[in-house]
């Protein structure tokens, strides 16, 4: 009898619409190439159907890559909803609330490269209710050599990213450091963040920056922690605030959309 009681309230809490595993989340598939797909996690939010929404996407680090979905929720953005978060935020332009898309594909290994990001961003586009000109990147660690590699890989993907944040970037190819014209001709703006207690991965944030501002001042901005290679989870808090604009990163990010 025991089992059966457990059984039926099962039945009923499927049936409610209880969440599963992923919660928020759905897993789903996206091309990398002409012959090969990754499984990625897709937050869409409610909305009406007409309704159209700024898209995320977030690279992992270096640790969670493989073949175990579940990882992505160790760390950023996909844990911030995992536990309950809201991913979004009112643009401080036109005052407006808005929710996002969030996208979290899982690399075999290492991370997404810019031509697999390319194949996945056609895909989706087609797929999902997303705004093309509200088009974000972030990742940490190994995620944002993903983000940066994708700023600095060819002109037609620089200029459909809106806006980026780099999180303790891993280096990138000794190529792409000669490249960074290409973020300043896009009008391409990155807030990176690193920790004085991860010197190479500052050091790289700062040289991506000195390689921006060569070209162009004002479109970088730089939060210095005293972390280690680590915090990450603190700074995708929508509660969070820097304390030079009063801004989460999600609020800053709206700041910036690319024309159509």
């Amino acid at each position: 009898m025991k089992r059966v009681l457990i059984l039926a309230l099962l039945i009923v809490l499927t049936m409610a619409g209880a969440p599963g595993p992923l919660g928020d989340f759905r897993e789903i598939t996206v091309p990398t190439d002409e012959w090969h797909k990754v499984p990625a996690l897709l937050h869409v939010p409610q909305g009406s159907a007409k309704e159209k929404y700024p898209l995320i996407i977030c690279f992992h680090g270096r640790s969670i890559a493989g073949h175990d979905i579940s990882k992505l929720f160790r760390e950023g953005i996909p844990r911030q909803i995992k536990e309950g978060r809201k991913i979004q935020a009112v643009n401080k332009t036109d005052g407006k609330l808005y929710k996002f898309v969030v996208l979290a594909p899982l690399a075999e290994s290492w991370g997404i490269n810019p031509p697999q990001l390319e194949f996945i961003l056609n895909d989706v586009l087609k797929k999902y209710p997303i705004d093309s000109s509200r088009i974000y990147l972030t990742g940490y660690s190994a995620g944002g050599w993903c983000t940066l590699m994708s700023m600095t890989d060819t002109k037609h993907l620089t200029s459909r990213i809106a806006a980026t944040v780099p999180m303790s970037p891993a280096p990138m190819y000794p190529e792409n450091y000669g490249k960074f014209k290409l973020v300043t001709d896009a009008g391409l703006h990155a807030w990176y963040f690193a920790g004085t207690a991860e010197p190479q991965f500052l050091e790289n944030s700062l040289r991506c920056i000195d390689s921006t501002n060569h070209y162009q001042k004002g479109l970088v901005k730089l939060t210095k922690h005293d972390k280690g290679h680590t915090g990450w989870h603190e700074f995708y808090d929508p509660a969070y605030r820097d304390s030079i604009d009063n801004m989460s990163i999600y609020e800053w990010m709206l700041q910036f959309k690319r024309k159509k």
